[in-house]
Formats: structure tokens, sequence, C-alpha cells
């Protein structure tokens, strides 16, 4: 319905409720009031970053070097790789970067390594060996888990949470997001009622920006076959960096980002709901000149000048318990 009829930045959802809310307020002739986020701000955001590659920033050029036999480009390549710090390798820089706009950052780690069975990737680094480095540079920052490629059923992500429990001295992280954004009806929401997260953040297109259920405000989801809400709270994934310039996606100048996001901007604005916004770590690379730093930084820069109120996925809960 969505495709057919073009609304996928229009939260048909809220303008429905809106309606009803004027019903209300006129046969009560009393007025609702809207919801406050942190600091008496009318709406939220929520910035996320799904940390998939750390060490990886160097193969794409490497790679494009060797296949048109610039050799010597390639072997510099290889040298930088071996000798120098990856460009992706930059938790430290994306927490600080976040944080310099008054924000904070979630940060979704990927437990397994290994590729999933019909090859995809997963993380292309292994958690337990990096944690202590990651864990210094996110600080403070939320942490979540981004359930990897294969790990649909219960024992699967039991033990990838296992993982990241152990790492975080039991620290349960709070939320979850399921790598390329799998989400199987009839089984995921299951899965993640019986683990008890407070929330996920999976539901988005990876297509286009907006608003996947039609709805602007966190929600929890139905269980259909009991009848009542599932305990988790799903906060809606809004716009993607990968979606914004990817060949099989909207493929958007640089200049056109913004634009494009204000409208979806203005309507979770007007419903006082939550703007999730996921920019991976490797976009924070100055070399990435599409959906890179200064992107990001206009997006922002945006967010800030509405006065939105910065929130991270537990504070969210609270607000919405």
């Amino acid at each position: 319905m969505q495709h057919r009829y073009g609304f996928v930045t229009m939260p048909v959802v809220n303008y429905y409720f809106d309606v009803l809310k004027t019903a209300v307020e006129h046969v009560t002739g009393q007025p609702l009031t809207p919801r406050r986020w942190a600091n008496g701000a009318s709406w939220a955001a929520f910035i996320t970053h799904d940390i998939d590659n750390l060490y990886s920033a160097w193969k794409a050029p490497a790679k494009s070097a060797l296949r048109q036999g610039r050799l010597l480009s390639f072997g510099r390549q290889l040298w930088r790789h071996l000798t120098t710090p990856d460009a992706w390798d930059n938790l430290a820089q994306v927490q600080q970067t976040v944080a310099s706009y008054g924000a904070k950052s979630t940060f979704f780690f990927l437990p397994e390594h290994r590729p999933a069975a019909n090859g995809t990737p997963n993380a292309d680094y292994k958690l337990q060996k990096v944690w202590p480095e990651a864990a210094a540079a996110i600080g403070t920052s939320e942490i979540g888990i981004h359930v990897s490629l294969g790990a649909p059923y219960h024992a699967h992500l039991k033990r990838e949470e296992h993982r990241l429990q152990h790492l975080r001295n039991g620290v349960k992280a709070y939320g979850i997001r399921f790598h390329y954004l799998q989400w199987e009806p009839r089984i995921t929401p299951v899965i993640l009622d019986t683990l008890l997260y407070k929330y996920d953040s999976t539901l988005g297109f990876a297509e286009y920006y907006g608003f996947r259920n039609s709805y602007c405000l966190p929600f929890y989801p139905f269980d259909f076959q009991q009848g009542k809400s599932f305990s988790f709270l799903e906060i809606p994934l809004n716009v993607m960096d990968a979606t914004l310039h990817h060949p099989r996606y909207l493929q958007l100048e640089p200049e056109e980002i913004l634009p494009a996001l204000t409208l979806m901007f203005q309507e979770i604005e007007r419903f006082g709901g939550v703007c999730t916004v996921l920019w991976h770590n490797e976009n924070f690379d100055p070399a990435n000149e599409n959906t890179g730093p200064h992107q990001f930084a206009e997006i922002m820069d945006y967010l800030r000048s509405r006065n939105v109120a910065f929130v991270n996925g537990q504070e969210i809960c609270e607000q919405m318990g």
C-alpha cells in the first residue's frame, strides 16, 4: 500500500490518531497535552551506528588499483594497511563527533565474525579481541547487539547475547538491531520477547527512507497469536546512510540528501516523534564524499537547529514506559 500510493515518507497512522485526538478533544472539551521529550523538546532524535567493519577501508581502493594494473598504488594501499590504523577503526572519532552536537551515540556491535552460510559477510573483526579498545573508545555510550546473518533462531541469538554480556561484565545490552535489517514477522518478535530486550530498532527500509510502519513514534508490536502486545519496544529506523547513495538504492547526489530528508523530519517533528538515524562508522571516513562526514554534519546541524532532544534507546524506553 505504501508503494502503490506513495506514502512511505508520510506517517499515515499518526494522521489517523490526530483525527481521533481532535474528536476526543471536541467531545470532552479538554485538550490532550502532547508528549514532551528531554528539556521540554517537542521531538527526539536517536543516533545509532552499526559496527560492521573496523579494518576494511583499504580493501576497495586496493582491489581497484589491482584490477587496473596500478601495482604501485596497490603496494601503497597494502603498506598503509600493514603500518597504520585503518580509517574505519574510528569509534572514538564517531563518539566525539556525535557528542560535539550535544547528542549521544548508540553502538550496535556484531558478535559474529564468520560469514553466513550463503557467504554474506558479518563483522570483519572478532569482538572479544577488539573489545578493550572499543570499550575505551566509546566510553559510556549505549551499546546494543547487531545480530548476525544466519542467526534467526533462539539458540544462536542467545549465544551472541552471552558473548556481549561477558565482555560488558554482565551488563545487559538494552537493544538490538538485526544485520541487513533482516526480520521474519512470524519468528523474530517472538524471539525478542523471550529474550526480554527492552527495544529493537530494525524496522526500517534499506531501499528508502521513511516509515516502515507508517508511524513516527516507538510502539509495542502486537502479538496476534496471543492477542496482546509484545513486551519489547520497537523504535523504528527512519534513515540509513547506505540508502541515500548506494548502487541498489537511491543514488542521491550529496547536495540532494538533506533536502530529500527534510520533509520526513518535518513530519516527525509535527507529531512529536523519534527520528532514528543509522550512520555506520565507516561513513565517518573523509574519503566518503557521498554519504560521509559532511552529509552527516548537515543532518545533525538541521536536527540541532530544530531543538530536537538527542536521546538514546534506554531513555526512549523510559519515556515511553
